[in-house]
């Protein structure tokens, strides 16, 4: 993929390799840390990064910023079952449909004719409930699934499903899970995938950020388990994105043009929250489903400042923040933390980061 560079001089092609990065594997957190917002907090808003701890964000943002949050709710997506021949399986659940339909993700020796039935949570004489296979997902080509649930869903998902934590987290999911892979304002079912820059907050540091005069909005991005493919293309421009719901609500959009005229910045906190306020700013539509794909060269729109966790090598988020913060920014901001012990992914630390300015020329595609 070709980008202009930030000072409108060569342009300069950006490949898979330059997202990569050696990281030691201790590194990788397995558990989240005792206090919400007692987990590190990088400061990148300056040429050189300043360690500090979450709870500082409240001294970090100044009255009249906005906040804002993806309030999805993670919900219980992983099942495990058989086939009618006993074979084991697993599904993840992508997305609710409507009509006990669901889209999945499925984990088996070997995938099911169409019209199976198969047996989750023991079936239903083992009290748990069956699923028909209805097809590939969105098309015959496709690589989800289509199933059809004999009861609701989302009631099953709650009796029967385990917390979906990401396949680098390696212990099964327990109570802290279900606790802690969810944050404290999450109230709109759908995510497989948790907000993890959002996990960091707490009521406390919540009622500093109020004290401080600092406001809050909401968005909604259900992340989907295409968060954690990889990419696979050395061509950037040969990588589609998975899809995912979003919605930007009036009085969010309301609160975004309130800063605006106040002076304030807009604050995005995670990748999510700034994939679908640029979706919306891209498109003009404030719900639907996005594929967006930002990478070094993209022209922001709304957010000015990031507060996101420590992405995977080579991951589409790495090139989010890149494009953010400036490609050579996040190399050294990476380079410090893994030299500092800082802890990296969903239950990791995390970094404040500042806009590139001037802001980048517009990249060559930015789907939506």
């Amino acid at each position: 993929m070709t980008v202009i560079s930030a000072s409108g001089a060569s342009p300069r092609r950006y490949t898979l390799s330059d997202f990569d990065f050696a990281l030691p594997e201790a590194l990788i957190a397995q558990h989240p840390a005792p206090e919400r917002s007692a987990s590190r907090l990088l400061d990148g808003t300056r040429p050189t990064p300043v360690d500090r701890i979450f709870r500082d964000l409240s001294s970090l943002l100044a009255p009249g910023d906005l906040l804002v949050f993806n309030d999805t709710q993670v919900v219980k997506a992983r099942l495990f079952g058989e086939k009618a021949s006993g074979g084991k399986l697993e599904l993840l659940i992508e997305r609710v449909l409507g009509g006990h339909e669901v889209v999945a993700h499925m984990k088996v020796s070997k995938k099911p004719p169409l019209g199976a039935v198969l047996h989750m949570a023991g079936g239903i004489e083992g009290g748990g409930f069956t699923a028909t296979l209805l097809g590939r997902w969105p098309d015959a080509e496709g690589a989800l699934f289509h199933l059809r649930f004999s009861d609701d869903p989302w009631t099953l998902m709650q009796r029967h499903g385990h917390v979906p934590l990401p396949p680098y987290i390696t212990h099964a999911d327990s109570a802290e899970d279900e606790r802690r892979y969810q944050t404290v304002f999450a109230r709109t079912p759908g995510a497989v995938a948790a907000p993890t820059a959002a996990l960091h907050f707490d009521e406390p540091l919540l009622a500093a950020l109020e004290a401080r005069s600092v406001a809050r909005a909401a968005v909604t991005l259900h992340v989907g388990a295409g968060t954690f493919q990889p990419v696979k293309t050395e061509d950037l421009a040969q990588h589609r994105m998975h899809a995912e719901w979003y919605d930007v609500p009036e009085a969010t959009q309301a609160a975004i043009a309130a800063c605006r005229a106040r002076g304030g910045r807009v604050v995005a906190v995670g990748t999510t929250t700034v994939r679908t306020l640029e979706s919306w700013a891209a498109s003009g539509q404030a719900r639907g489903d996005t594929t967006i794909f930002i990478t070094p060269g993209f022209r922001f729109r709304v957010v000015d400042r990031l507060i996101t966790n420590f992405h995977l090598p080579k991951s589409t988020l790495m090139m989010l923040v890149s494009a953010f913060a400036g490609y050579e920014h996040i190399r050294a901001l990476y380079r410090h933390a893994i030299a500092e012990r800082y802890r990296f992914f969903s239950y990791g630390d995390a970094m404040l980061l500042e806009r590139a300015r001037p802001p980048e020329p517009a990249a060559a595609h930015a789907d939506v």
